[in-house]
């Protein structure tokens, strides 16, 4: 696109079009990436040919503290990229008869200003010769990419999102029955974004060649922390929920738990994949209350972490742990469909006491016969929405996988 005769635009006139796509359908509701745009915006205008630096805008745009190190957070690409997308998909939707046009250009911090380029008109030959389009190869639903669809109409755009994710779909056999699954998850696809998948990522201290353990608060204060690792049963979980909403042609984000915000929280549904122990975002957020996670500060099992039952029924126990020794034989794991933190949003969390009983967790909420069983347990209607409820699985688990779970207590709210 050229920019020709763009420096007629006075600084009120460019600041107005800043305020149009602020006000905009696309990025109405998102004030964390209306105050990245407003900011760039001044910053442009105000200092010409200057850069603004990753860590000014962590610090005065997303209030992170004076040590922040972008090579530990990836929060200013992360939502540049999705403020990049977003004015591809308001200038593809809301904004195609705009003359003037503002983009952030790749691997920048820094906006543009341009007249948006006429499409060249083809005379009659030229349609006549212009060639069908190459057929798309067929990818694995297996595979992921880096991009996320927000809208049919923005698929193009959504192409320039720098760190989201979307399963590729592929036509595959008819499932035997959906009900279930539509009933608990077609809720999460009722805003204009997919449902942010929120993944464990613990704190640990030491080295990976010498040994890695937790982070201890009273006696690791100025150690380094690690925030970069998690199980295998949120990798394998995460695979689960990638091949469900594939099937059912939907996409999803992906977020480690320590980089979640509040803006995020407000503005998206929520997928929480691990125990408050692992995924620390869970700490913050609403959370279960019927069955909660807590390390044992008594007894046999003193410094074990456990699922307390707040509210036991007839016959539940008290409190559940997994298998003392290892190898670990069994585990138990919560499934919440919890209030988001607005009454708009709504939030799932997956969580065992272990890493195998999150993946089992996950692959009971991705099975239509388990969801039917679930909905049996709380006396809901099998095509109904499901309400909201807290539920308790035991896993069995065999050479380091989960074999077997079963539904232990299912507590409906209202």
């Amino acid at each position: 696109m050229g920019a020709l005769g763009v420096n007629d635009l006075d600084r009120e006139t460019k600041l107005a079009e800043i305020e149009k796509l602020c006000s905009s359908s696309v990025l109405h509701g998102s004030e964390s990436l209306c105050n990245l745009l407003r900011f760039l915006a001044t910053q442009t205008l105000d200092r010409p040919g200057s850069t603004v630096k990753e860590y000014q805008i962590a610090t005065e745009v997303f209030g992170r503290a004076a040590d922040f190190d972008p090579r530990l957070d990836s929060t200013v690409r992360v939502q540049t990229g999705r403020l990049r997308s977003k004015l591809a998909e308001y200038y593809a939707s809301d904004g195609i008869e705009d003359q003037v046009v503002v983009e952030i250009p790749r691997g920048s911090y820094h906006l543009i200003f341009h007249y948006r380029e006429p499409a060249p008109r083809l005379t009659a030959s030229e349609l006549v010769a212009v060639p069908a389009p190459a057929p798309i190869p067929r990818r694995s639903p297996k595979q992921w990419t880096t991009t996320a669809v927000v809208s049919v109409i923005a698929v193009m755009a959504a192409l320039t999102l720098d760190f989201a994710f979307r399963p590729v779909f592929q036509h595959g056999p008819a499932a035997e029955s959906t009900d279930a699954l539509q009933a608990l998850w077609l809720r999460f696809f009722d805003g204009p974004e997919p449902p942010l998948v929120v993944y464990s990522n613990a704190a640990f201290v030491g080295r990976p060649e010498t040994g890695l353990r937790y982070f201890n608060a009273a006696n690791d204060t100025n150690s380094v922390i690690l925030d970069h690792y998690t199980g295998v049963g949120e990798v394998m979980a995460i695979h689960e929920l990638d091949n469900l909403f594939t099937s059912l042609h939907r996409g999803m984000r992906l977020k480690r738990g320590r980089l979640l915000t509040w803006d995020d929280a407000k503005a998206s549904n929520l997928i929480f994949i691990g125990s408050p122990s692992e995924n620390l975002s869970l700490r913050e957020m609403p959370g279960t209350q019927d069955f909660i996670f807590k390390v044992a500060s008594d007894g046999p099992r003193k410094g074990d972490l456990s699922i307390v039952n707040v509210h036991p029924r007839p016959g539940e126990e008290n409190t559940y742990l997994s298998t003392a020794a290892l190898p670990i034989r069994e585990d138990y794991a919560v499934v919440g469909l919890v209030p988001g933190l607005t009454n708009a949003q709504h939030a799932l969390v997956l969580a065992g006491l272990t890493t195998l009983g999150t993946q089992a967790a996950a692959e009971f909420v991705c099975r239509t016969k388990r969801l039917e069983e679930l909905l049996g347990a709380l006396s809901a209607p099998s095509k109904g929405p499901f309400p909201p409820f807290e539920a308790l699985l035991r896993v069995k688990v065999s050479g380091g996988v989960p074999v077997q779970s079963d539904l232990v207590a299912a507590h409906r709210h209202k």
